[in-house]
């Protein structure tokens, strides 16, 4: 990280901001780990996309959000929902197919949805959400609500058809809308190099006259400065933004990692994941909290006890809660 850089970055904002984002992203961290031993043993039945690795740009995008601004996500947006609002006990109860989970217990971690805190749901189909935020994103406008609305996607999406007619789209009605792409490097298991002759996604955006970034999406004070900007640019209605976040899975595609025919093993090279570890999102920023004096470990360790408190709390409310009953499994599946 460039400490320097990153400091100017801080100067701007609080001392309040910086700790809630360290708390959350901490948050997501402790919650996804906690479901690894769950998913091994199959105690978990549901498939479940980890986002170990990728907070910093959960944290960093919503943090630059209002209540009231839109998200859609993916297959992997536990980090998204929790740094949005959404309630982990909610989404324990959902990966367990609990009546009291967020989508009552009918989706599980793929289908992921809070209303009332801007989350507007998330589901398994590559580039499956991007339409639905651009109408979303329509109807803002249309009712003058200035309002933003995030579309999160990954690098697999870039090979899909809706993106690219979203972005004209987009374009051309000049929506309040940022499109965020998190390149992890991988589309499953197939790296990016055997997926695209150039790994220039955000460059995508320019052939339709958006403004396009990439960031170091490991860092959550740039994800955050950029992403702020973007979020001022759609509020004075000059259109949408596009974002490549850099970043890399610390965990397999879909469970606790890269297992091939039941072998527990990573299809990555070693020598990446290693180089990738030391570029920890959550470690980096301890580091630059601890060095500037935001936070010291002592508080750290107080806030991780907390965090571990409330993780445990998530797992006694789903634990407690029932399943659905088979005479109302179809209720909830569409708006009544």
């Amino acid at each position: 990280m460039n400490f320097n850089k990153s400091l100017q970055i801080s100067r701007s904002l609080s001392k309040s901001l910086l700790i809630k984002m360290y708390w959350t992203m901490l948050k997501i961290r402790l919650c996804e780990e906690s479901l690894v031993e769950p998913i091994i043993q199959g105690e978990v039945k549901c498939p479940c996309h980890l986002c170990s690795g990728q907070e910093a740009i959960a944290v960093g995008v919503c943090a630059s959000l209002d209540e009231k601004d839109y998200i859609f996500g993916t297959h992997r947006s536990h980090g998204h929902y929790l740094a949005k609002g959404g309630g982990m006990p909610e989404l324990i109860a959902e990966i367990y197919g609990k009546q009291t989970g967020c989508s009552r217990g009918r989706g599980g971690s793929m289908h992921l949805i809070a209303p009332d805190k801007g989350v507007m749901g998330a589901v398994p189909i590559v580039g499956g959400t991007i339409s639905l935020a651009v109408g979303a994103a329509l109807a803002s406008k249309i009712r003058k609500e200035n309002r933003v609305t995030v579309s999160f996607f990954g690098d697999g999406a870039s090979g899909e058809g809706v993106l690219y007619e979203s972005l004209n789209f987009a374009s051309l009605k000049r929506l309040p809308i940022i499109f965020a792409c998190e390149n992890n490097l991988y589309s499953t298991h197939m790296p990016i190099k055997e997926c695209r002759s150039k790994n220039n996604i955000f460059e995508i955006g320019n052939s339709f006259c958006i403004p396009s970034y990439r960031v170091d999406g490991n860092d959550v004070l740039k994800v955050y400065e950029l992403t702020k900007k973007a979020v001022e640019k759609c509020k004075e209605n000059k259109g949408p933004v596009f974002i490549e976040f850099m970043t890399y899975r610390l965990r397999g595609h879909v469970g606790a990692d890269d297992n091939i025919q039941g072998n527990r093993t990573d299809i990555r090279p070693n020598d990446e994941i290693e180089e990738w570890k030391r570029k920890d999102p959550l470690k980096k920023f301890e580091k630059f909290l601890l060095e500037n004096g935001f936070l010291t470990k002592e508080n750290m360790e107080i806030i991780k006890k907390e965090i571990e408190e409330e993780v445990r709390n998530a797992y006694v409310f789903a634990q407690n809660s029932p399943y659905p009953e088979k005479s109302e499994l179809i209720n909830h599946v569409f708006k009544e």
